[in-house]
C-alpha cells in the first residue's frame, strides 16, 4: 500500500510547476497589503478557496484569470525573491529533490523591472531557498525555465535573454511557450523557436488544449524536447481491452523517441481535458513505456503538491513503488541538467530510496 506519508518521504522530481501558481495564500495577502492590491479575500483559507474554485470551473479562461492576483504581488525584486525562496522551501518539505520552476518574465514588469532584473531576482530566491532547505537537512536543486506568452509578441526577446543568461547562471535551463494555446500555436513564434534550436537551447512547449494532436505535432516540429502536459495524445491511441494499444503515427513517434510528457493529472481534470482522474491515461501510458512524469502545474490553484498528486495517481490506478520509481526516474532523466548530474540523481538518490521502500 502506497500511503501519502510514505510518498512524502520518497524522492521526487518536478518538471512542470509555474512560479506564479504556487504562492502561499498568506504570502499573497501580506504582499498585496504592502502594495495596496485588492484581493477577493484577506483570510487565507477563503483566498485559497477562491483560487481553487477558478481551477475547478473547467474553464481555462476563468482558471487563468485568478493569476492576476498572484502576478500582481510579484512585481518587485524583493517580492520575487521571497516567492521563489518559499517555493523551494515548500518543494523540499514535500520531498522533491530536483525541480524546474517556470515563469514568464514579461508578466512581471508592471512596476518597471527589466527582464533581466526579474530573472536575477527569482534566481537569487531559488538559491536562498536551497540554502534554507539544506540547513533543514533537505537537499534540493531548483532551476528556472523562462516562458514567453504565446498570445504576445516578445518570444524572441525572452529567448535571447535566456541565451545571454545561461552563460552567467546555470540555473536558467530552458525556454517555454505558455498561456492560452487554442488559436496560438507554436508556429506563431517560429522565429524564436528557430533561434532556440540554432543556439542549442533546451525547449519544452505547452500542448494541452484543442486542437489536440495538432498542437503536439506543432510543438515537436519546432524542436520541443518535452511536451508540456500532452494529455490529449490519448486521442492518437486506441486502448484495447487486453491492456494493449494501437498507436497512431504521433503516439508512436513520441514513444519511440521517449519524448517526456509533463503530466499534471489534477489540472487535466480541472480544465476538462479528461472527465476524471480515473479516466486519465497516465497509468496506461506508463505501462506502455511512455516517459510520463507527475507534475503539479499550479500548486495553489489546483490545491496539490507533488506528493498528493503522486499518491492520488497511485491510489487511483493501483501503482506500487516500482511504478513510482519509474516515474521518478523518468523525471530525473528528462530534466534539463547535465547528463552526469541526472545519472547521479538516479543512481545515488532515487534508486536506493525506492529500493528501501520496496523492501
Amino acid at each position: 500500500m502506497v500511503s501519502l506519508d510514505a510518498v512524502r518521504g520518497a524522492p521526487k522530481v518536478l518538471l512542470h510547476d509555474h512560479l506564479d501558481g504556487g504562492l502561499r495564500p498568506a504570502t499573497v495577502i501580506e504582499l498585496a497589503d504592502g502594495i495596496g492590491h485588492r484581493l477577493p479575500s484577506t483570510e487565507p483559507a477563503e483566498l485559497h478557496a477562491y483560487f481553487v474554485r477558478g481551477a475547478e470551473a473547467k474553464d481555462l479562461a476563468q482558471y487563468l484569470d485568478t493569476f492576476q492576483h498572484t502576478v500582481a504581488v510579484m512585481q518587485s525584486e524583493d517580492h520575487l525573491a521571497r516567492v521563489a525562496r518559499e517555493c523551494v522551501e515548500d518543494l523540499a518539505a514535500d520531498g522533491v529533490v530536483h525541480a524546474e520552476v517556470r515563469f514568464a518574465p514579461e508578466l512581471l514588469q508592471q512596476r518597471g523591472l527589466a527582464l533581466q532584473a526579474v530573472v536575477e531576482a527569482v534566481l537569487a530566491g531559488l538559491r536562498e531557498g536551497e540554502a534554507a532547505a539544506g540547513a533543514a537537512g533537505r537537499t534540493i536543486v531548483v532551476n528556472a525555465i523562462l516562458c514567453a506568452m504565446r498570445t504576445g509578441d516578445r518570444a524572441m526577446e525572452v529567448v535571447q535573454l535566456l541565451d545571454r543568461m545561461r552563460y552567467r547562471d546555470p540555473k536558467v535551463v530552458a525556454f517555454d511557450l505558455a498561456g492560452a494555446e487554442t488559436g496560438f500555436p507554436p508556429s506563431r513564434h517560429a522565429d524564436a523557436l528557430a533561434y532556440a534550436r540554432e543556439h542549442l537551447l533546451h525547449l519544452t512547449i505547452h500542448a494541452s488544449e484543442p486542437p489536440d494532436l495538432q498542437l503536439i505535432e506543432d510543438a515537436i516540429a519546432h524542436g520541443a524536447e518535452r511536451i508540456g502536459h500532452g494529455v490529449r495524445l490519448q486521442s492518437d491511441i486506441l486502448f484495447t481491452p487486453d491492456g494493449g494499444a494501437i498507436l497512431g503515427d504521433l503516439a508512436r513517434w513520441i514513444l519511440d523517441r521517449q519524448i517526456p510528457l509533463e503530466m499534471a493529472p489534477t489540472c487535466h481534470v480541472q480544465i476538462g481535458a479528461v472527465p476524471s482522474l480515473a479516466e486519465h491515461p497516465f497509468a496506461k501510458l506508463l505501462h506502455l513505456g511512455f516517459a510520463v512524469t507527475i507534475n503539479t502545474d499550479n500548486r495553489l490553484m489546483s490545491d496539490v503538491s507533488v506528493s498528493s498528486e503522486t499518491a492520488a495517481v497511485a491510489d487511483t490506478f493501483g501503482l506500487g513503488w516500482a511504478e513510482l520509481e519509474q516515474v521518478a526516474v523518468n523525471g530525473a532523466l528528462a530534466a534539463f541538467a547535465p547528463l552526469e548530474q541526472r545519472r547521479r540523481l538516479v543512481d545515488d538518490v532515487i534508486r536506493p530510496a525506492y529500493a528501501a521502500l520496496r523492501g
